[in-house]
Parts: structure tokens; sequence; C-alpha cells
């Protein structure tokens, strides 16, 4: 006959088990929480650091202009098509020129006239003018001469007053025509009025001749430099209308590439830094470049500021006019450098510089928090400048906390290739 249990004896072993479980928990929590978790470390090397910035960029020349009439005319003929390369000066395309044209040939054959005509001046009506002063002069000598015979034979009574008046008349037509001839040889020198007026003619149809040639000209549409052809919008036959863009062509030039970079790599970046560029098409070409300038102002919208970038020599036969390209700068470089791995360094803490940063160093077996000061920064290094011993070793575990036991577990670093 079994005996009775009491009331606090069954109630101690219905909470026995929930005892023995938390006790157990206690315990494993208490052996988790002192006993030292393992954790990879590195220590500061020494190596080649090369610090580097990525980036695309797109191909552009420095000039493209569109090509287009400046009058209402008909299309004759279009001598290029797109992807041509063009020389300065080269006729690309030829609009219905008759109407210009024979108002050139007109405006020469007036020129001829105008010139013709002043070439008979010039041979001619000075000559002539020339002779009529001479018998003009000799005129009035001759009439002077009978005066004087006049004056004396009605001195004596041997001409009447009627006679003497007569003489006076003739000597005064004489020297009228004199002055006339002089005037006419005046008017056909060299400053004279008619040469003056011959001159004149001949520049007006100078002038017009010119008109119509510039007019003609028109009516070709002429490479404005050495380049390539990258759009056409015109075919033989249309109807075109003065300021519409026909064609779209690249002028050659010193290559340039354009690449929006974000402002906070600005500090980074100054003029005469090597590039290397790679086209996406062809991996296996890559060439060399060089930072040219700095745009001066940074896009309000996107935050950036505009690189241009140079090549040193010839460009590759590939380029094309906005073409994408992967760039990479060369910003700085270290022959021997104290480097962490970059995922060493902890979450930035509020109000610290950008060259400060904080990471884990294990003393004592804690993790302790330390401030050090940085330099160059790849993506997947970073150079320490102060804040390490060459003893410390640094924790790389994120899941690591300020104050937790910590048993370091050394691992290799990856360092970059001597530059």
């Amino acid at each position: 006959m079994s005996l009775p249990v009491s009331p606090a004896r069954a109630r101690w072993r219905r909470w026995l088990p929930w005892a023995l479980a938390l006790l157990v928990a206690l315990l494993a929590w208490g052996t988790l929480r002192w006993r030292p978790v393992s954790v990879d470390a590195v220590s500061a090397q020494q190596a080649p650091l090369l610090q580097t910035l990525q980036f695309s960029a797109r191909v552009k020349t420095p000039a493209r202009v569109e090509l287009g009439s400046t009058l209402t005319a008909r299309v004759s003929r279009v001598l290029v098509k797109e992807g041509d390369a063009v020389r300065a000066g080269q006729a690309l395309i030829l609009l219905e020129d008759d109407e210009p044209r024979a108002a050139l040939l007109q405006a020469q054959a007036n020129l001829q006239q105008a010139q013709a005509k002043l070439q008979g001046q010039q041979a001619l009506s000075l000559p002539n003018a020339t002779a009529a002063l001479s018998q003009a002069d000799a005129n009035e000598r001759a009439a002077e001469r009978e005066l004087v015979r006049a004056q004396e034979l009605v001195a004596q009574g041997f001409y009447s007053q009627q006679k003497l008046d007569e003489a006076q008349r003739a000597l005064d037509v004489a020297r009228a025509a004199r002055e006339a001839g002089r005037a006419q040889v005046q008017a056909n020198g060299l400053r004279g009025t008619e040469r003056g007026n011959a001159l004149a003619q001949v520049e007006a149809a100078e002038a017009a001749r010119d008109a119509a040639r510039a007019r003609l000209a028109q009516h070709a549409l002429r490479a404005p430099g050495d380049g390539r052809v990258l759009v056409r919008s015109v075919e033989p036959g249309q109807i075109v209308q003065a300021g519409k863009a026909l064609l779209t062509v690249s002028v050659a030039g010193p290559l340039e590439l354009l690449a929006p970079v974000d402002e906070r790599f600005l500090a980074q970046l100054k003029p005469g830094q090597r590039a290397r560029v790679l086209a996406d098409a062809y991996p296996d070409r890559p060439f060399d470049a060089r930072v040219e300038r700095l745009a001066p102002s940074v896009n309000a919208q996107s935050g950036s500021v505009e690189v241009t970038l140079v090549l040193p020599g010839a460009p590759p036969d590939f380029l094309r006019e906005d073409m994408t390209l992967s760039v990479e700068v060369v910003t700085g470089s270290r022959d021997a450098a104290r480097v962490l791995p970059l995922r060493a360094l902890r979450t930035p803490r509020a109000g610290l510089p950008a060259d400060r940063a904080v990471v884990l160093v294990a003393e004592s077996g804690r993790a302790v928090e330390r401030e050090v000061t940085l330099g160059l920064r790849t993506l997947s290094q970073v150079e320490v400048l102060a804040g390490l011993g060459d003893a410390d070793r640094v924790l790389l575990d994120a899941t690591a906390s300020p104050g937790q036991r910590v048993r370091p577990r050394d691992v290799k670093p990856v360092t970059q290739p001597k530059p």
C-alpha cells in the first residue's frame, strides 16, 4: 500500500523539469558568454597600393555640325551617305542651280562690258581729248595773232571797227574751246569724272558678279572640315526648306572622352592623371588616356561633374561617336603602404571625418574599438596612416561587438600587385 503524496511534494515534482531546463539554459548561456569566440583577424601589412577610380564615359568629337540649306530649292544630287569620310570643302549636296547659274553668266557679261568701256576710255577718250586740247590751244594762238593784226590795221585805217570786233569774237571762241578741251582732258584723266564713272561701273559689275557667284554657291552644301557623315536626312528630288538640317557631320579633331563622375570623388581627380580605357565590344583592346580637364561646375540635377579625357596618340580604329567606354583612372599610388582589408572598417560613426574610421582590435582577449586615420582606398583595401601598431590584430567579423571575448584567428590578407 503506497503512502499518500503531499501537495507540496506534488508541486515540486511538477515544476522540477522546468527548473532543470532553466538551469541547463543558464549554464549554456554562461558558457557561451564567457567562452571566447574564434574571429578572423589580420595585422596591417606593408604592401604596394594602387588607388583607382572607375566610371563610364562616352566618345565625343569636338564638333558635330548640322548642315542645312539657306534657301528653298529642289535637291539635284546627294553625293555622300552615312559613314562616308569627307574632306574640307567637299561638295555633299547639290541643289538645282539653273537660274543662279544664268544670273552669274549675265553678271559676268555685264562686267566684261564695263571693263571694255573702261579700257576704251583709257585707250581712246583720253587721247582724243588731249588732241582736241592741243588743237584748241593752236586755234587760240592763231586768234590772238589775228586780233593783234586787226588792231594794227584798224589803227592804220585799213580795217573798220567791225573787223576788229570779229577778230575779238574769234579769240573768245578759241579760248572757250580751249577751256572745254582742258575740261575734257581732266574728265578723262586718272582722277577725272569720266574715268571715275567708268571705274564705278566696273566695281558695280564686279559686286553684282560676286553676289551672283555667292547665290550660286548656296546651291552646293560643302563639308566645313575633314570629318565623317553621321546622319543623312535628304534624298534627290526632295524640296528642302531653309534652315532644315539635311546632314550631320562630325568634324575631325582631337578625340575626347566625356564622363559624368559623382561629385564625391572630385577631390581624387586632377588633370594629368593617367587612365586605362576599355570598350565592351573590344575587351581585348584596351588603350591609354589622360585626364585633360574637369568642368568648373557640378550638375545640380545629377550631382556629377563632367570629366574630359584625351588620348595621347592616335585613337583606335574601332572607336565610334557616342560609344560607351569603361574608364579606370589612377588617382594615387604607394610603393609601400600599411594596408588593411576594406571589410575591416566598421559602420561609419556619426560626426567622424571622412579620413577617419573605427576598427575592432583584439586586446587581452576582448574586442576593443580603435579609431584610425586613413589614406588611399581601393575597392578591397585601405591605407592606414595612424592608429594601429604593427602587432595589433584587427578583427574582420562584422558580427563581433565591442567588449566581446574573442580568440583571433589569423588569416592571410589579399594584396595588390606592385603598380
